[in-house]
């Protein structure tokens, strides 16, 4: 399945940017509207989308529904062209007089927002642990590099700068790995984790940016060449700031949870 959640005038503020529209005509939900960004949703069989069901506005006036993608009305456009990522494909997709039974509403009608955001608290740490893997894939790529290539008669990892580089990359990916761990095992424990969460995706994410350009920087201009996995793993990782909530909304997040606000 996917997740249908952002539209070309919300990402960041799903509660005031939703515009896609689910009517209630008898028995059935009448969805009308547009989202974008939906990983695999072409590929999916079923989308839950998240649509204003009150137009009133306010936090309760969304809510989720379930849609088979092949629902009439249901229409995918091409494949986005992405910097990278490009094993898994992403699409905008076009809602027409969309029927669904109304026993596909998701949860309880008004309570689409605080479902979301819930699922985003587990996705975040999902976010992380990508970061996370990422880090310590280009890391290791920069490792194996480093012993190999000789300059100054030398290999790499012998000139103390390149030592610097590797000992702050080993430090930040290990203490990504552990914010992870920490929202993960809140999680697991039935705890309260939305600031932990945030943290993890927040510091890990931003973590794996600094390491992937450091692995760059020592492969120096093999880095730029896609002979070389690290050029692609920068790529790939841009994506972790931005998607289940940017770096700007997780420090609002914690911002708010240390501050009481």
């Amino acid at each position: 399945g996917c997740l249908a959640l952002t539209e070309p005038g919300a990402g960041s503020d799903l509660a005031g940017g939703v515009r896609t529209f689910a009517e209630k005509q008898n028995v059935e939900w009448v969805v009308n509207g547009s989202k974008m960004w939906l990983t695999n949703g072409a590929e999916a069989e079923t989308a839950i989308l998240l649509c204003r069901t009150d137009r009133a506005g306010g936090s309760r006036s969304l809510s989720q529904i379930i849609a088979p993608t092949n629902t009439p009305g249901i229409t995918f456009g091409k494949p986005e062209r992405k910097m990278g990522l490009n094993g898994s494909h992403t699409y905008a997709v076009s809602l027409e007089d969309v029927r669904v039974p109304a026993e596909n509403l998701l949860g309880e009608e008004g309570c689409g927002l605080q479902q979301t955001l819930e699922v985003l608290d587990g996705g975040r740490i999902g976010i992380g642990a990508l970061s996370v893997g990422l880090a310590q894939a280009a890391y290791e790529a920069a490792m194996s590099y480093a012993q190999e290539r000789i300059t100054f008669g030398a290999p790499l990892t012998r000139h103390q700068a390149i030592q610097f580089k590797i000992a702050d990359m080993a430090t930040q990916i290990d203490a990504a790995r552990l914010l992870v761990w920490r929202a993960a095992w809140l999680r697991d424990q039935g705890q309260p984790y939305t600031l932990e969460a945030a943290q993890a995706k927040l510091f890990a994410t931003e973590m794996a940016e600094k390491v992937c350009y450091e692995a760059i920087q020592i492969h120096g201009g093999y880095g730029y060449s896609r002979e070389y996995p690290v050029e692609r793993i920068y790529r790939d990782n841009r994506l972790m700031a931005i998607g289940e909530g940017t770096s700007e909304i997780q420090r609002l997040v914690i911002a708010r949870r240390v501050l009481g606000l």
